[in-house]
């Protein structure tokens, strides 16, 4: 494997692990503002990965958050890897620890703004993922009106460890319930190179979210790459089944 393909294949891993939330978040690369409901459980098990010129790359696992306060989520996401390019690789890949703090509220200021900054643990598998640890910090905005929600943002990264360099990356998003259950989206999101022969990137890419229940959602994306489609991400495919359920009824 390449440093080159290794390198993109490791970044791109930790993007479809990126922690959801009610209306951003996976399927998303962007998140919104808004963390999970104070005292809910949000579980998703997910799958997500990106075709490369050189090779494939894929994750799976277990993305758990937390309301730990009105304002404040608590997630954590453990992911087995998968890799391909030249030969089959996998294990344990990047756990991640996150904390999402919404400081400012749409009903006082207009936009619901949140940190959310996360580290993202050094592989469990020296064949796949970073072996260093890397921490984002990104700053996340949103805005309702009627059935329709924009959100985005983004942050940089301090990534440093072997040919790994910083970069930053962003994301916006547009949705639109289309029934009680239904909510589509387009998004548009970029990130810069995070090794020094990796190229910057943009893409396209399109959600939904589907209730099947109160507690059981079903969410899904696609996206194309833009820019540099020779070099990064040509296509990427995300899916997750979320379950909802509350430690005790508010008083």
């Amino acid at each position: 494997m390449t440093h080159h393909v290794r390198r993109v294949l490791a970044y791109l891993l930790s993007c479809v692990v990126w922690p959801p939330t009610a209306l951003g978040g996976p399927p998303y690369a962007a998140d919104d503002p808004e963390p999970t409901a104070f005292q809910q459980y949000e579980v998703y098990l997910f799958a997500g990965g990106e075709r490369l010129a050189g090779g494939s790359a894929a994750a799976g696992g277990i993305d758990f958050n937390y309301g730990a306060t009105p304002d404040l989520q608590l997630t954590a996401v453990l992911p087995v890897a998968y890799e391909d390019s030249d030969g089959l690789h996998s294990g344990l890949g990047n756990g991640e620890l996150a904390a999402k703090y919404r400081f400012l509220h749409q009903i006082d200021y207009g936009w619901d703004v949140a940190v959310f900054p996360r580290l993202f643990l050094p592989s469990a598998s020296s064949s796949v993922g970073e072996q260093h640890a890397v921490l984002l910090l990104p700053l996340w905005v949103e805005k309702d009106f009627g059935h329709w929600s924009t959100f985005g943002g983004g942050g940089c990264a301090l990534n440093q460890g072997g040919d790994s360099r910083n970069f930053c990356q962003m994301a916006w998003t547009l949705t639109r319930e289309v029934t009680d259950r239904l909510r589509l989206g387009l998004e548009l999101k970029h990130h810069t190179p995070g090794s020094v022969d990796a190229r910057t990137s943009t893409g396209i890419g399109a959600g939904m979210q589907y209730n099947l229940s109160d507690h059981l959602h079903l969410l899904a994306y696609a996206a194309s790459g833009v820019q540099n489609r020779a070099y990064t991400a040509r296509w990427a495919w995300y899916a997750s089944l979320l379950f909802t359920f509350q430690t005790k009824a508010h008083s």
